[in-house]
């Protein structure tokens, strides 16, 4: 049986304070997740019903272990899950200054496993029969991890819903992109190519389209290629603009935000439930927004992820409770 979503790109374990509004240096207790973008959106459809798996490597290692323990408890299936002799599995912290400001701090040194997926061992057949394939910009971010995951892409070759998450962190790119990000505007111009949705916040689509008014930006996606745009404009919500030209502009819902890390990933993983589901694209945009706003709510990122009715009841009330 396909998969209804298979993701390929980062896995980590997020190290938590359990302490807010607390420097790093000051913090005396941690919780430990399962963490990183691609691995947290198939949590998020996995906690709505959906069959889910991950493509990424981990480091052969106890936090490896526990990775894999942790996909297999939220349901999320770890067969192209393989470690890499000799790199660490990446740790990731960060400080929580509620509303708005959650530094983070990336370990991934010398080279993340999960930056060593090699196209040679791609299932490629699994990869074109699920209904979504998820990559992300940081695929792109070094080889042979960039090579494999443009390979997917044309192997797919768009059949189903391909979906392409930005996700811009110019911190992991160790080339030129650090100071100039037009650099790696060509690597996500040949993703888009191959790509049915984009989806990315202003920033993301300025690297990806050179273009950051939304609207504009939108549009720069669609002309890339894709079918369906969607740009996060933070507290203005979000917008969505299809080549069919339907156009859904959905404001965020009122939260009282503990931990903004991992919203996105919520986001996603409900934005395939609902392009899964066949609803229409204004209702996409208010349960997906809704299911980051839940997320928000909460410390953690992975264990963090709503259920169908958490969504709904948010939905309904207009705001996170």
């Amino acid at each position: 049986m396909a998969y209804d979503l298979i993701t390929m790109g980062r896995i980590g374990v997020d190290l938590y304070p359990l302490q807010t509004g607390v420097p790093l240096p000051q913090v005396t207790s941690f919780g430990k997740f399962l963490g990183g973008s691609a691995t947290n959106v198939a949590v998020a459809a996995a906690r709505l019903g959906r069959r889910t798996a991950v493509i990424t490597r981990t480091g052969d290692d106890p936090f490896g272990t526990y990775l894999h323990e942790a996909l297999r408890g939220f349901g999320v299936d770890d067969r192209w899950v393989t470690p890499v002799p000799g790199l660490p599995t990446p740790v990731t912290f960060c400080e929580i200054f509620p509303p708005d400001d959650f530094p983070l701090y990336f370990y991934r040194q010398p080279k993340a496993p999960d930056l060593e997926i090699d196209a040679h061992e791609l299932d490629l057949d699994a990869i074109r029969d699920a209904r979504v394939f998820w990559v992300t910009g940081t695929g792109l971010s070094e080889e042979p991890s960039r090579t494999a995951t443009l390979a997917a892409l044309a192997h797919r070759a768009k059949s189903g819903t391909t979906v392409f998450d930005l996700d811009w962190r110019p911190i992991l790119w160790k080339d030129t992109a650090w100071t100039d990000p037009g650099a790696a505007r060509p690597f996500y111009q040949e993703a888009l190519r191959h790509t049915t949705v984009a989806v990315g916040n202003l920033d993301e689509v300025e690297v990806a389209t050179g273009v950051r008014e939304p609207h504009a930006a939108a549009r720069a996606l669609l002309d890339a290629g894709v079918e369906l745009a969607v740009v996060k404009q933070g507290p203005k919500g979000v917008l969505a603009v299809s080549r069919e030209g339907v156009t859904a502009e959905v404001p965020p819902l009122p939260v009282n935000v503990l931990n903004g890390l991992g919203a996105g990933d919520a986001f996603g993983g409900c934005l395939v439930h609902g392009l899964l589901a066949g609803w229409d694209l204004e209702k996409t945009m208010r349960h997906a927004n809704a299911a980051g706003a839940i997320v928000a709510s909460r410390l953690e990122c992975s264990s963090a992820m709503p259920t169908p009715d958490e969504i709904e009841a948010a939905v309904t009330a207009g705001a996170v409770k």
